[in-house]
């Protein structure tokens, strides 16, 4: 007999029931006519209770497929459970068989006894929760992890190249997953807490504004602090590197003696010393209270009061570059310039400026600050070759720092910001005008009063000069500042060997003034400059002016003057490499070009005629239409091969040289004539060693080769020939010397120019005012000439006589006349034509292929020009 035919056999009737059959309730209800009642029972599920006011009470299990009431169960309503009548065979039996384990489902365990009238609402949640936690199946951990993984890549498909790229797209998490961060420094997700009515409604009551406000701000937080983190492990990472790298500070203190430079000529004999030869240092108790104050005015207003750097001074330069839109104001302090000058090298690099902060701080911390302000007014470089204060004071006014005055002071703290555009040696207007500006800071600082302003400014400073005041001074300016491109800034003495010739020297100066005080002032030229070089580029002679006394400004390097005619023969070069020939014919008529028209210097025009006449007659119209028909841009290439650097715009005037260059480029410009077609660079030093004998610099090589080939520098050498012979140039003419050049003359006689030279020397020489002002009808074949001629007298005197390189056929041109262009030419073709492969590596550079043309005869420009007087040109 089964369990539930025994439970539910017990009944409240005498009666027994059959086994294997148990009665229905409604056969009990029918006897009894009590109704049963259905009940959940802990442990027992649902039963169906009998009455329990009368009879016995009967249990019993509801049944698959009964009804089930819906009625509520209310456990305060008592319900005794009636004990189990069996009998003796039963009870043994039940006695035998174990105990069984009540076991009750998970659900049904956080599922408390509800009161009769909880919402139905609720209840239904509640069913579904337990029916959903029921469906789920416990999964380990790691299969957890492993599962959310893919998902998670899913759902943030953002590599870290993304990430980098356009930005977070995904949730912190994806994010450090993808940086590998360590799990330490991982945000914390929070916990979510278990459902709460009251929670929820309390946070769609609050407003989604400051929500998202308040989640931005600790996401900005906690990044700002993972970055400031990062970044400063990077940033000491950074700094104890330039730590280890930074240089030695032994010789600090060694400024008994600033850097000194001997200057030795071609013959062995000293040009001039200049640099620490001319004092020591000088303790800071000893200079002019008034010079101290010049330079702290002008370069560290707040020395006293900073730590190595001046946060105020940086964004105060900052704020006037950005205002002025160009740097004007630089933020640097003292020390850092003491740093910058006294061990590091002039390069602007992060490297540099990181070790300059770490020096600029061990500075501060090693040093008093007058031990610093001391160290830095005798290491600082101050133009012309002087490094230190005292010798400074000592190169421009002759006396010891100790002694000078206040306008010697403020032209001295001028030069700190850039010594060699405020060298007085260069322009003592520009000096005294940054003089006044110091003047007018140390007013502001209060180091002066303003009646002491207005003075020094009334009476500024006068140059007096290094103690040698001869014209070799101009040449060794020029050598102390082309020094340190070759042997940068050593901090021992240097003996430097150049190539001036002492003798050369002598006589350029001899001739200028001679010359200038005989014809100067009725021709109205006060100034006037000589370069004499060998066909190599050595410079032999360089004289500046009319007196280093008077005026240390160097005219031969420094001022940049139209060239006037004396650039045509570079397009005449042009020419002869496109293919014409000196026996080309052209029209010296009016011509009309973008509304401008060229005129001659006799306002006259001759008609037709060659190239070779147009050269030696220096003809404007007939250079300027040559200069057209060969194209601007291409007569610029070939000037720029022969080695002038100047800016040049491709105006229809270009070929009358109305840009601006120095008279030391234009006559290394003419030196590829004299030596074969071979480009030069003009150079004075040929060696820098130190006291100690170390080599630091030895001039190798010949420059940049070839430029020129052989049938046009032929042709150039018998039109410039003739030029001397029987054209402009014929008062430079030498006597039983082949000899060849060109005259040169800017608008209004404003500047002068003669550039000739012979196989042995290139000389150029230049006369005019320094206001630019126009001279008293002086052309090149003038005064210039004249200057010219006397000094190859005298210096080619006892030379033996060669003559010029090239050689130069007309009846070659001739034959060839009426034929095919030259093809084969190598200048004849603009760059953009030429083939990439057929290009050297001096090509490149220079514009064009050097090689030498074996090729037939050009023709002398076939099918002449159509050019007739009044043709216009567009």
């Amino acid at each position: 007999m089964s369990s539930g035919g025994k439970r539910g056999g017990s009944g409240g009737n005498d009666g027994r029931t059959p086994p294997g059959k148990s009665r229905t309730p409604q056969e009990d209800e029918g006897k009894s006519g009590h109704a049963w009642r259905t009940r959940r029972v802990q442990g027992l599920g649902t039963v169906r209770l009998g009455p329990g006011d009368e009879g016995p009470v009967r249990l019993r299990r509801t049944l698959d497929g009964e009804e089930k009431e819906k009625k509520p169960f209310s456990p305060r309503t008592p319900h005794p459970v009636p004990p189990r009548n069996l009998d003796a065979q039963d009870r043994d039996a039940e006695e035998e068989r174990p105990a069984r384990p009540v076991i009750i489902p998970r659900a049904e365990r956080s599922i408390p006894f509800e009161d009769e009238e909880e919402p139905k609402r609720k209840k239904a949640a509640r069913k579904r929760t337990v029916r959903k936690n029921m469906a789920k199946k416990p999964v380990r951990k790691s299969a957890r992890k492993k599962a959310a993984a893919p998902r998670k890549k899913a759902a943030n498909g953002q590599s870290f190249l993304d990430w980098v790229l356009k930005g977070p797209a995904a949730s912190s998490s994806s994010m450090f997953a993808s940086l590998s961060v360590p799990s330490f420094l991982r945000p914390r997700r929070k916990r979510k807490a278990a459902s709460n009515a009251g929670a929820r409604r309390a946070a769609a009551k609050r407003p989604a504004g400051k929500r998202a406000a308040k989640k931005a701000a600790s996401a900005v937080g906690y990044w700002a602090a993972l970055t400031a983190a990062w970044g400063g492990i990077l940033v000491g990472g950074v700094v104890f590197y330039h730590a280890l790298t930074l240089p030695e500070t032994e010789e600090l203190w060694n400024v008994d003696q600033s850097t000194g430079v001997t200057l030795v000529a071609a013959d062995g004999s000293v040009l001039a010393n200049r640099g620490g030869f001319a004092g020591a240092a000088v303790p800071l108790r000893d200079l002019p209270p008034h010079l101290v104050g010049a330079v702290l005015a002008t370069e560290d207003e707040r020395f006293y009061s900073h730590l190595g750097i001046d946060p105020r001074g940086i964004a105060r330069a900052a704020w006037v570059n950005l205002r002025e839109g160009e740097l004007s104001q630089g933020g640097s302090t003292i020390t850092q310039q003491l740093a910058k000058n006294v061990f590091l090298e002039p390069d602007r690099t992060w490297s540099r400026k990181i070790h300059e902060l770490l020096l600029s701080f061990w500075l501060e911390a090693r040093f008093s600050k007058d031990e610093i302000l001391t160290l830095y007014m005798n290491r600082v470089y101050l133009g012309a070759g002087a490094y230190g204060i005292e010798a400074a004071s000592r190169r421009y006014f002759n006396k010891s720092a100790r002694n000078v005055t206040l306008p010697e002071a403020a032209m001295l703290a001028g030069l700190l910001k850039a010594p060699s555009r405020y060298a007085p040696t260069r322009d003592i207007e520009l000096a005294r005008a940054r003089a006044a500006v110091v003047i007018g800071n140390m007013v502001r600082a209060g180091y002066i009063s303003e009646e002491e302003a207005r003075q020094a400014i009334e009476h500024p400073a006068e140059l007096k000069g290094y103690k040698g005041s001869d014209s070799v001074n101009y040449a060794a300016d020029w050598l102390l500042s082309i020094l340190p491109s070759y042997a940068g800034r050593p901090n021992s003495d240097m003996r430097v060997t150049s190539t001036i010739d002492p003798k050369f020297q002598r006589i350029a100066e001899t001739v200028l003034r001679e010359a200038l005080a005989r014809d100067g002032e009725k021709l109205g030229a006060s100034q006037a400059a000589l370069v004499a070089m060998t066909p190599d580029g050595a410079v032999r002679a360089m004289v500046g002016g009319r007196s280093y006394n008077e005026s240390q400004f160097n005219r031969a390097v420094q001022a940049r003057r139209q060239p006037g005619s004396a650039f045509k023969p570079f397009v005449y070069l042009a020419a002869i490499e496109a293919g014409m020939s000196p026996e080309t014919v052209r029209v010296d008529a009016p011509i009309l070009i973008d509304e401008w028209s060229p005129e001659n210097y006799g306002r006259e025009f001759e008609g037709p005629m060659t190239l070779h006449n147009a050269l030696t007659r220096s003809v404007n119209t007939i250079a300027v239409q040559v200069s057209e028909e060969v194209g601007r841009k291409q007569v610029i290439r070939t000037a720029r091969r022969m080695g002038l650097n100047s800016p040049m715009r491709p105006h229809p005037s270009l070929a009358l040289g109305t840009f601006e260059t120095t008279l030391l480029e234009l006559t290394a410009a003419y030196a590829p004539f004299a030596n074969g077609g071979n480009a030069v660079i003009p150079h004075g030093i040929d060696r820098v060693e130190t006291i100690a004998g170390t080599t630091i610099y030895e001039r190798r090589g010949g420059g940049p080769g070839r430029v020129m080939s052989p049938r046009a520098l032929g042709a150039m050498n018998a039109m410039l020939q003739d030029v001397m012979s029987e054209g402009t140039g014929r008062r430079a003419q030498l006597s039983g010397r082949p000899a060849a050049g060109k005259t040169g003359t800017s608008q209004d006689s404003r500047d002068a120019w003669f550039i000739g030279y012979t196989a042995d020397l290139v000389v150029g020489v230049w006369v005019g005012n320094d206001d630019s002002s126009p001279m008293n009808r002086v052309t090149g074949g003038t005064l210039p000439a004249a200057i010219w001629q006397d000094f190859m007298t005298r210096t080619q005197a006892g030379v033996p006589v060669a003559s010029l390189p090239g050689d130069y056929e007309p009846s070659a041109y001739a034959q060839a006349a009426g034929g095919a262009a030259n093809d084969n030419w190598p200048f004849s073709e603009p760059m953009e034509a030429q083939s990439e492969k057929a290009r050297s590596f001096l090509d490149r550079i220079f514009g064009v292929v050097a090689q030498e043309d074996t090729s037939s005869d050009p023709g002398a420009g076939a099918g002449a020009s159509d050019l007739k007087p009044g043709r216009q040109w567009r």
